[in-house]
This record gives structure tokens, C-alpha cells and sequence, in this order.
């Protein structure tokens, strides 16, 4: 990992090593495939970008969700297509229905996937058939457990956790609102969702105990845990706000963290995969890597253009790609 300044001093820079790009459309999603970052694009296609450049046509129409795994890049779009994507530049149709928007798509610790429209979520197994549920309202998100073949499918009325092998009732933890996103903590003690409200909602899961994250003056429309699950950094200010999620009891009664505060708001943040460091873009273009022990900061793309849309590690942290609502994108191998 680079070195990094003091927080109360001017931070360091490592624009001068960022390979920029200009894909000529927005940023959607962005994945690593082994060495190469996958820079998914809104229209449909995906860049590869390793030791050179390769573009391939995904999907036919505009990409709506974005996940994947270390093999490949899943994307969902308004074809009614669900593709994998793959290193070496295939791409395979896994799932088509026309007239359907694939609204969401999430990948599986074992290489299965689960996608969604309209109200019902599926899931498909590495082997097998296809199951799928109906949940109240028109799915907002879609998470795998980190262990084991279990769903949550955030929906307006708070969040359904889901077994598809097996024959239990799925589980509704209720809260009112609008639940747009959703992400497990890596010990599965908390589920917590973004709401279309400037908050988050959680659910302590030994107890059901809710949780209530809010004071944001924006919608939070992107959310990592730290290394496991210490924090959870969080876009929606014009700083990055960590959540404490150490204690058996989450963040209740504690105050957030806040880290590399600007008169701009954060629009992207990202978890390094195994420091407690973390990327934070922000919607003048700008990108940081910030400590969060010290809140020590390093510049990796200047300003000057549209919100950072994504960010991701590699999975050796080792390198951070970052991408825009402009289509401008930077890959750092540090």
C-alpha cells in the first residue's frame, strides 16, 4: 500500500500513475476479472482493460444492474437478458425473457445468480432448476448471504431473507418505506437497506432489533462493510460516513465516523478488501483513498469532471478503478 500523509496535512497525489480512459458513456457498474478491470457501460457494453483494451457488446439496450464474482461480470438490462461476461471477452446469455427489464441481478458464493422483475426474485443454482418467489412490491435490491445460499430482496415495506433449498416460509423484516438497496454484513448478524429517503435501515438478526441510520441530506445510493464488517462506509454526504458494526449491537447509540469532508457530495465509495481503507468519490469527479484509523488521504483523480458512478478493488487490493456518469474512468495499480 502507498504511503500516506497526516490527515491535517495537504494530501499526497497519485493521479500521475492513473491510466485514464474515455469510454464515451457512462460508467455503470465496475468488476475485476482477475489482472483486468470490467468497466460496465450503461448502453451495453463492456471494457476490459488489463495489459490492453477490449470492448464487447453485452447487451442490446441499457445495462440496469450490475454484480459478479471472480470468474465473471453479471449484468441485467432493459433486453430482458441476463449475461455473464467472462475475462477472455465471451459473453453468454444466461437467462431471456423479451418484453421483461432485468431490474436486478446478484451473484452466489457458489457460482449461482439471482435476478429480479417486477415482484419476483429467482434464483438459479449452479445445477438445477430455476426457484423463485414473490415478494410484496417491486424488488429495490438483491444480496446473497457471505455463507450459504440465502437471499434478501429489499421491497417497499422493508426486506424478505429467503431460502430457495429449502421449505420454510421466507422471512419478512418489516419497516415502513421504500427499500431500494440491500447488503449483509460479512458475519450475517445485520441485514441493513438504503431507503429511497435520505436513511438506512438495519435489522439486527439474532433479535430483529431495528436500526435506524439517518441524517443524510441525499438519497445513499452505494454502501460497503470494511474488513469484517468493522464499518460500513456509506456515500449520500459531502463526507464519507462509516457506521460502527463491531459490537454485537451495530451502530446503535454510536456516532458515525466521518472521513474526507468537502463542500462536494460523496457519490461512490468502496471497501479495500483487506485494509481498513477505503475509496470515496465524489460528484465533481474527484477520487480519494482515505485511511480510516487516521482519516489520512491520498488524491487519485483530480476534478474537473462529472460524479464518480463506481468504484472497486482488485481482489489482492492492489489496484482501484474508478468510473463516471461522463464515461471518463481511471485505472491505479499501485
Amino acid at each position: 500500500m502507498a504511503s500516506y500523509t497526516t490527515a491535517a496535512s495537504t494530501p499526497s497525489s497519485l493521479t500521475s500513475k492513473l491510466r485514464p480512459f474515455d469510454f464515451g458513456g457512462a460508467v455503470a457498474g465496475i468488476r475485476f476479472l482477475g489482472a483486468s478491470a470490467a468497466f460496465v457501460l450503461g448502453q451495453g457494453d463492456i471494457v476490459l482493460a488489463g495489459e490492453g483494451e477490449t470492448r464487447v457488446t453485452a447487451h442490446g439496450g441499457s445495462v440496469l444492474s450490475v454484480s459478479g464474482d471472480a470468474r465473471r461480470v453479471l449484468t441485467g438490462g432493459d433486453d430482458g437478458r441476463v449475461v455473464a461476461t467472462r475475462g477472455d471477452g465471451s459473453v453468454e446469455t444466461l437467462f431471456e425473457q423479451k418484453g421483461r427489464w432485468i431490474d436486478h441481478v446478484a451473484a452466489g458464493p457458489d457460482g449461482s445468480f439471482a435476478f429480479s422483475f417486477g415482484k419476483t426474485a429467482h434464483f438459479q443454482p449452479v445445477k438445477g432448476a430455476a426457484k423463485s418467489v414473490e415478494v410484496p412490491s417491486t424488488v429495490g435490491g438483491l444480496a446473497f448471504a457471505p455463507k450459504g445460499t440465502r437471499l434478501a430482496i429489499a421491497h417497499y415495506g422493508g426486506a424478505t431473507l429467503w431460502f430457495p433449498n429449502a421449505v420454510a416460509k421466507p422471512e419478512l423484516l418489516e419497516w415502513k418505506g421504500s427499500h431500494r438497496g440491500v447488503i449483509w454484513h460479512p458475519e450475517a448478524h445485520f441485514v441493513v437497506t438504503t431507503m429511497q429517503e435520505p436513511a438506512l435501515h438495519g435489522w439486527r438478526l439474532p433479535d430483529g432489533q431495528h436500526m435506524r441510520m439517518s441524517g443524510y441530506p441525499a438519497r445513499v445510493r452505494t454502501m460497503e462493510f470494511t474488513p469484517g464488517g468493522r464499518f460500513l462506509a456509506t456515500s449520500g454526504s459531502t463526507e464519507a460516513i462509516l457506521w460502527p458494526f463491531a459490537s454485537k449491537e451495530g451502530p446503535m447509540g454510536k456516532q458515525p465516523t466521518m472521513l474526507a469532508p468537502r463542500d462536494v457530495r460523496v457519490s461512490a465509495v468502496a471497501a479495500h478488501l483487506k485494509e481498513e481503507v477505503i475509496a470515496v468519490g465524489y460528484e465533481d469527479g474527484l477520487a480519494l483513498m482515505v485511511r480510516v484509523a487516521d482519516g489520512a488521504e491520498i488524491l487519485v483523480r483530480a476534478p474537473g469532471g462529472s460524479p464518480v458512478s463506481a468504484l472497486a478493488w482488485r481482489a489482492d487490493g492492489g489496484a482501484l478503478a474508478i468510473g463516471a456518469e461522463d464515461g471518463g474512468a481511471g485505472l491505479l495499480v499501485l
